[in-house]
């Protein structure tokens, strides 16, 4: 049985605190994009939910990170913040014109963070998904789900992610549902419940655990595993924790 390739991994790349816990003392902040890519098999751009970027951006980006190596992107808030999704057409006409396609392999899958208040609605979620692109300058897009509310857990919900091999994130948090599916042919989990405590950010029972789950989702196709929120600090020793439990 042929297996995927597991990309773990964190949000963001800048942040002060991991100046000298997980990057170099005197390592340029310019360079810090390429030491974490370095390091780590993915990361989730979060500044995409609150601007666009420049196309110079995407490409200095891309540059930075070696073969392999992939950056998952977070959707814009102007379109999920919508009352009505499947009215989110102009919105999702100038997230996709930003110029990421510059990644080119190193692109990942886009994921769309659904607010805690927004309840399924079968036929708006269906308007949205119809308007999510299936590729992007040729190069094919995954597309994956974080609802944040428990009237998600629906299997209408699950079959619209079927019919368009769309993920339903893996959330591990205290404050949202973890509605677990098997919706597409690759897997996006965010583990959100890091504790500042405990160095490797969740403890050797925990980590021991996810590392199990990451290999049963690779068994299905690629997995894409981000250490996120929480305690932030943690994020990277987190990451690289999991990272030496499936030795990538």
């Amino acid at each position: 049985m042929s297996k995927g390739q597991i990309r773990i991994g964190i949000g963001g790349w800048t942040y002060p605190p991991w100046r000298g816990s997980f990057y170099p003392d005197k390592l340029p902040q310019a360079k810090e994009l390429e030491y974490a890519a370095s390091q780590l098999g993915a990361i989730e751009i979060n500044a995409t939910f609150y601007s666009r970027q420049s196309p110079k951006s995407w490409e200095k980006w891309g540059n930075s990170a070696p073969d392999g190596f992939q950056f998952a992107v977070k959707g814009s808030r102007y379109c999920v913040m919508k009352s009505k999704l499947a009215e989110a057409g102009e919105g999702l006409s100038g997230f996709f014109a930003q110029g990421f396609a510059a990644l080119g392999p190193k692109l990942g899958p886009i994921m769309w963070q659904f607010t805690h208040y927004r309840r399924f609605d079968r036929d708006d979620i269906a308007g949205f998904i119809d308007l999510l692109p299936a590729e992007l300058d040729g190069i094919k897009l995954r597309h994956a789900i974080e609802p944040r509310h428990e009237s998600f857990r629906d299997e209408r919900f699950f079959d619209l992610c079927r019919a368009r091999n769309i993920a339903i994130v893996f959330e591990d948090s205290d404050d949202y549902p973890c509605i677990e599916a098997d919706t597409a042919d690759f897997t996006y989990a965010r583990l959100q419940r890091m504790n500042e405590d405990v160095p490797t950010g969740y403890d050797a029972a925990a980590l021991d655990g996810f590392a199990e789950k990451a290999g049963q989702w690779r068994t299905k196709g690629d997995a894409y595993i981000f250490m996120i929120n929480g305690a932030k600090v943690r994020a990277p020793a987190a990451a690289q924790a999991l990272r030496q439990r499936l030795t990538l």
